[in-house]
């Protein structure tokens, strides 16, 4: 492709659009449709402001700038490479952290439910001292949580240290070392043995049916933090069975469990799921207070 056939972002951004439709790409990792990605994109790839389209839509670009972008467009079809692993970054809510192929991008309704702090199961947010996050991958939630409770010290365990050094790096561009701890650990195995005011977890809950139906941007994931068994809800009983004994008398338990209500309920219905309201409706995320978990 030659300058005299792109010579704008206008331009770039109608074929973007044009070859993400015609490759029928998903997009479930931050854009909801072929527009918003084409637009992060060329904005990301041509170091301008992420919110701001309209002025620089006819603005002429250099050469080397349309080679850069239509590089990012091929890479995007021909290898259905997420879009954060090709920017090298991935936002929630006005959070942006770094991620690469050695975690999950992120994603995840429960960070909707921090900025309001668990309201009404927590009643002062500056009493909360001890948050334990569990498969925490890249930290994104570990790092919302230690600004929402600004009181508290955040565990951030993952099985993979690869997904911890991922962690790590996030942690230290938010300067919080000492307050959010990563920590490599299957579960609760190495785990401080301490009480904790709440904890937190979006772990692997995809079942083995719908993991082989997976997209194929789906499949550039680490697999690990994916596949949640039969029924996606192996680790989370793991999870949910060990809960009890570290919460603190009023603690609570928030588990993502993303179109698993069936098996989630099939599995835990028993201890009276409370399912909290999120962008995706009132059957992704539950929640479970000690004392439930200590009646189970």
């Amino acid at each position: 492709m030659t300058n005299t056939t792109f010579s704008t972002p206008r331009d770039l951004l109608r074929y973007a659009i044009t070859r993400f439709n015609g490759a029928k790409l998903f997009f479930g990792h931050g854009s909801a449709e072929a527009f918003d990605e084409a637009a992060y994109l060329v904005l990301h790839t041509l170091k301008l402001p992420l919110d701001r389209l309209d002025p620089f839509l006819d603005a002429r670009l250099l050469p080397e700038e349309v080679i850069q972008v239509m590089e990012v467009i091929e890479r995007r079809v021909g290898e259905r490479v997420p879009a954060a692993y090709i920017t090298r970054e991935a936002w929630l809510g006005e959070y942006r952290f770094y991620v690469d192929e050695r975690v999950l991008v992120p994603r995840s309704f429960i960070a909707e439910l921090i900025p309001q702090t668990f309201s009404p199961w927590v009643q002062d947010p500056e009493a909360v001292g001890n948050v334990l996050e569990l498969c925490t991958g890249s930290g994104c939630l570990a790092i919302m949580m230690a600004d929402a409770f600004p009181n508290a010290v955040i565990d951030a365990v993952d099985i993979s240290k690869d997904a911890l050094a991922v962690a790590e790096h996030n942690i230290r561009e938010y300067k919080l070392e000492g307050r959010v701890n990563p920590i490599e650990s299957d579960l609760y195995e190495h785990v401080p043995f301490k009480k904790y005011d709440l904890i937190v977890t979006n772990p692997p809950y995809v079942n083995s049916v719908s993991m082989g139906k997976l997209p194929p941007e789906y499949l550039r994931e680490p697999q690990i933090a994916l596949a949640g068994g039969e029924d996606g809800m192996d680790l989370v009983r793991k999870i949910v069975e060990g809960a009890a004994e570290r919460l603190s008398p009023e603690g609570i338990l928030v588990v993502e469990i993303g179109n698993e209500i069936e098996y989630a309920e099939a599995a835990f219905g028993h201890l009276g799921l409370t399912w909290l309201s999120t962008s995706a409706g009132d059957d992704a995320v539950f929640l479970l207070t000690a004392e439930q978990l200590r009646a189970q």
